[in-house]
């Protein structure tokens, strides 16, 4: 995650954490691609047909880390991190409000080319959620790895710095939750 300037982030993080706007405003110019290469990794894994566009995620995002009444910036890892949760549950949240829609609460007009081509991957999605949530309670530390290692795409350096843990710990985490995963995924 090379990004320009670290020290100027972390110090823009921190101004902002204490409440100064300005640093929000100067900050998100800096971060920018960074979070476009996240969401793009997002949305890579998103099912064809899906609406929600890369810059859309990032302005979600933005939205929601902004709207955060306490923030407690540690470091610019640690900002791609919330980042990175922030992503996954507003894709998640999407994923199962379009889930819920098919089941009736929704109603939309689809053509036989629209159900030929359709998959139902929202349901994956949810899937995916519900077993990284259900690995947040058995283990909280390996849930956050694989959110930060998959869906942020942060090296293991970069997750240990922020889980505060030693890189071998990182890499045991990640064994164990990605078999964890599997067999949960599985067995569903």
């Amino acid at each position: 995650m090379e990004i320009k300037g670290p020290n100027e982030i972390s110090l823009l993080l921190a101004d902002w954490g204490k409440g100064d706007e300005v640093a929000l405003e100067q900050l998100m110019p800096l971060v920018y691609d960074e979070l476009r290469k996240m969401a793009h990794g997002y949305m890579k894994r998103q099912p064809s047909g899906h609406t929600f566009q890369t810059t859309e995620l990032i302005h979600e995002t933005y939205l929601k880390l902004a709207k955060q009444e306490h923030q407690d910036w540690q470091n610019r890892a640690h900002f791609f991190g919330v980042a990175a949760s922030a992503m996954r549950h507003i894709l998640v949240d999407y994923a199962r409000s379009k889930h819920s829609q098919k089941r009736g609460g929704w109603q939309e007009c689809v053509t036989l080319s629209d159900v030929i081509g359709s998959t139902d991957q929202s349901k994956d999605i949810v899937a995916l959620d519900d077993a990284l949530n259900a690995l947040a309670a058995l283990d909280e530390r390996k849930s956050r790895v694989v959110e930060l290692k998959y869906f942020a795409g942060i090296t293991n350096e970069e997750i240990a710095e922020v889980l505060k843990v030693s890189i071998d710990t990182v890499k045991r985490d990640w064994r164990f939750a990605r078999t964890w995963l599997l067999r949960e995924l599985t067995a569903a």
